[in-house]
């Protein structure tokens, strides 16, 4: 698989120094959806995706140890 280290997510995994699969489990979605995300690309469609906010927000918060809400 193509490493593409320009996405937010791929740059946030490596500040983290996770592996895609803990990566995956942090943040509570399937391993492809990750590599998906971290790519920028659907692997399905072969067509670039926009990373969603939420993601993102999800990211800043595991980095920053901010507990999910129960």
């Amino acid at each position: 698989m193509t490493r593409n280290m320009n996405t937010p997510v791929a740059r946030w995994r490596a500040r983290m120094g996770l592996s895609q699969r803990a990566a995956a489990e942090a943040l509570g979605m399937a391993l492809s959806s990750y590599q998906d995300q971290e790519r920028g690309i659907n692997r399905q469609t072969g067509q670039p995706i926009r990373t969603p906010l939420t993601l993102l927000l999800a990211c800043a918060a595991i980095e920053r140890g901010i507990a999910p809400v129960e």
